[in-house]
């Protein structure tokens, strides 16, 4: 099977057909992680996505790692359509979801847990909700982690560590039952990868 890079110049050449391989490869990882964060509705931002990886084709260079740059670009179309949608400066690293939308209706009925988490993801500042998911959802690396957020690489573990502590936090203020929360908590990797599954199939759907 052909790298990302080997489709990427390939595509540079002219072979559209290897391109639009490139992009059907990440439509799934794009499609959910907009899913996630603003239910079903996002077939736009996903095509959004795709057209600046078109138009930007040639700014990648053959050491530039193609997850990385697909999800910045991703990353970037999220905050241009909160900030417009909402009518507010770009404010990422103390606004959550639910800060910006406290109104908004759960996007699928699930279990209590994966409810639980789905909610109290929404709660912690985006960036650190989007460093999460490319975590535990798309296995990006720290170095990869940091090119989405344009952040050091070497402060990626101290992301990820207070985006844990409060996504803790947030189940704990989140759960009616106790258990509930500290059971989502012992279990949270299992549980992120069972919340990627429904979000895989709600953003494809959509």
């Amino acid at each position: 099977m052909a790298s990302d890079i080997e489709l990427l110049q390939a595509w540079r050449d002219g072979d559209d057909a290897r391109g639009q391989e490139l992009c059907m490869r990440y439509f799934e990882p794009v499609a959910r992680f907009f899913a996630n964060k603003l239910g079903d509705q996002t077939s736009d931002l996903v095509q959004d996505t795709f057209l600046a990886l078109v138009q930007g084709r040639d700014r990648l260079h053959d050491d530039t790692r193609f997850r990385s740059y697909l999800f910045g670009i991703a990353y970037n179309v999220l905050k241009k359509h909160l900030t417009r949608r909402y009518q507010m400066p770009e404010d990422f690293e103390t606004r959550s979801l639910c800060d910006l939308a406290p109104g908004a209706e759960t996007m699928l009925r699930e279990a209590e847990h994966l409810r639980l988490l789905k909610s109290a993801l929404r709660r912690i500042p985006l960036n650190l909700q989007v460093a999460l998911e490319l975590r535990y959802w798309e296995s990006l690396s720290s170095m990869e982690i940091a090119q989405v957020l344009g952040i050091a690489p070497s402060t990626v573990r101290t992301h990820l560590a207070r985006a844990r502590t409060m996504l803790e936090e947030a189940l704990r203020a989140e759960a009616e039952a106790p258990d509930v929360a500290e059971s989502t908590i012992s279990n949270l990797d299992a549980w992120a990868q069972q919340l990627r599954g429904v979000v895989a199939h709600a953003g494809v759907a959509s």
